[in-house]
């Protein structure tokens, strides 16, 4: 069942406590395809996205971040530095790897699939742990699930600043 666009942008929340169990294939494969066709600088697609499963995967992420909270799927999105859009002192793989991740989570939360971003893990246990070429940088987690009962709603969501506050016409 999918949901109208402006409702999963407002009712997306970052799920800190999964259920012990996986995402169904379905709605991997769903979640895998937003990612494939967000848009990255030149169409370069220089994403490489992991889906970690397997025990000793979630074992090894787990090593990584704290910030797993109990998922049994992650998504390890990464891209490779070599085939992004760059020049002299710049590179869009950071930017890439974050509309990937944007997709994929909101694909997500679109077939009722739970999920969380996460920035804070250790770049280097995941490259050694997950043996990533040096061309492979990783640029989030995207723990997903679905989200135990007990998992509390976050008291910030429905704050926001006024669009004032945010946005300028000039």
């Amino acid at each position: 069942m999918d949901m109208e666009f402006e409702k999963v942008i407002r009712d997306r929340q970052s799920t800190r406590k999964f259920k012990n169990m996986k995402v169904e294939q379905d709605k991997l494969d769903k979640i895998l395809e937003a990612g494939r066709l967000a848009p990255t600088a030149k169409n370069i697609q220089p994403q490489r996205i992991f889906v970690l499963q397997s025990e000793d995967a979630i074992k090894n992420i787990n090593e990584a971040s704290k910030c797993i909270y109990g998922a049994q799927t992650v998504l390890l999105v990464c891209c490779d530095i070599n085939e992004a859009f760059s020049r002299e002192d710049h590179s869009t793989y950071l930017i890439d790897g974050s509309i990937v991740g944007t997709h994929m989570m909101l694909e997500a939360t679109n077939i009722g699939v739970d999920n969380i971003w996460i920035d804070l893990f250790d770049r280097d246990i995941v490259k050694d742990r997950f043996k990533l070429e040096d061309c492979i940088e990783p640029v989030l987690l995207l723990p997903i699930g679905y989200r135990e009962d007990d998992c509390p709603y976050s008291i910030f969501h429905d704050k926001r600043k006024d669009i004032e506050e945010t946005v300028s016409y000039l």
